[in-house]
């Protein structure tokens, strides 16, 4: 491996958004860690890196096996002592259902995936990615955070986006002048499974692709990109401060 590859970890990176951004990061010369449950389908993923002349290390665990990450820290900082890029993709939709009807079992999910995933992986990956000087890391949000009064019966999904947000806040702010840039970015209605779970009725062809969104989100992690704290709304195809998402 090129000495000059950046060292990329996508999770959620065997399809839809992670994926698409896997491959961009590999075309960019990242040598990328991968990780999602599904190891079928991330030895796919690695198949398609190979081809277009990258490489990745495949990481098949369940992003809540919260020791899992903590060895997964463990493990980047004996083989490469640093993290340049972290995308904090992995997320379920969860139940579309009145927040009094919702099953504890599955609110705990949702929030397990979405919000305390990310914390323990920040946990975890924290002094690798102050050790690259140049860390880019973004994770992957939705404007219901902000709508949820527009958007009844998507309660635990809003709630933990919502939540999500404000960790980005805190850990930009606890990484300023730390060589450490952390962005939000909303990808909007894009032609994934977890939007066609969400509107089955919806036509994909009318939707944006995870590969447009990509090939825009690859500059956020880029060493060149100096903003943080800001949030990349691709619909708009514009930057908004964290505090002023509309």
């Amino acid at each position: 491996m090129s000495q000059e590859k950046r060292i990329a970890l996508v999770t959620g990176a065997s399809r839809g958004i992670g994926r698409a951004l896997a491959l961009e990061l590999a075309q960019d010369n990242a040598h990328v860690i991968a990780l999602a449950r599904s190891q079928e389908k991330l030895e796919a993923l690695d198949d398609e890196i190979q081809a277009l002349g990258g490489t990745a290390t495949l990481a098949p665990c369940d992003i809540t096996d919260y020791a899992a990450l903590d060895r997964l820290g463990a493990t980047i900082f004996e083989r490469w002592g640093k993290l340049d890029v972290f995308v904090g993709n992995a997320a379920i939709l969860g139940p579309l259902s009145p927040l009094a009807h919702v099953e504890p079992k599955d609110w705990d999910r949702v929030m397990a995936v979405n919000v305390t995933a990310n914390w323990r992986l920040i946990r975890s990956l924290d002094p690798l990615l102050r050790n690259s000087g140049q860390a880019r890391v973004a994770f992957l949000t939705s404007g219901v955070a902000h709508r949820a009064d527009m958007k009844p019966f998507w309660g635990p999904y809003a709630i933990s986006k919502a939540a999500l947000e404000a960790l980005a806040r805190t850990y930009a702010a606890e990484t300023r002048g730390d060589g450490v840039t952390v962005m939000l970015a909303s990808p909007g209605p894009l032609r994934t499974q977890m939007r066609a779970q969400a509107m089955p009725g919806e036509d994909p062809q009318i939707l944006k692709t995870p590969e447009e969104f990509a090939k825009k989100c690859l500059a956020l992690l880029k060493p060149e990109w100096q903003e943080s704290a800001r949030l990349y709304d691709f619909v708009a195809d514009k930057l908004r401060d964290f505090k002023s998402p509309n």
